[in-house]
């Protein structure tokens, strides 16, 4: 039954194609985790913020709100395995020297 409905699918797509002429298909949309944003954002600011900081951040630069709670467990996680991240007071987060 699957290959049925791919068959006729392929079908419609070349009919509309000869109708109205060729589709302009957008480019595949890239997804950056919400760890590697406030990386960015840390990037940006060359220096160490308060999460609360980093979520409006984020939020201006690449339009996604993040939940404080799941972002902050995120960033501590990665301080303790020594990745990317250093926790320089309480809630406030920087990247590690040399990046």
């Amino acid at each position: 039954m699957h290959a049925f409905e791919v068959s006729l699918e392929a079908q419609l797509k070349a009919v509309r194609h000869l109708r109205t002429g060729p589709v302009e298909e957008k480019p595949p949309r890239q997804r950056i985790s919400q760890v590697d944003m406030v990386y960015d954002i840390l990037q940006r600011a060359a220096q160490p913020l308060h999460v609360s900081e980093i979520i409006d951040r984020v939020e201006k630069v690449h339009g996604r709100r993040l939940e404080r709670e799941s972002i902050v467990s995120s960033l501590v996680k990665k301080v303790r395995r020594g990745d990317r991240f250093i926790r320089t007071d309480r809630n406030v987060f920087g990247l590690k020297e040399g990046k």
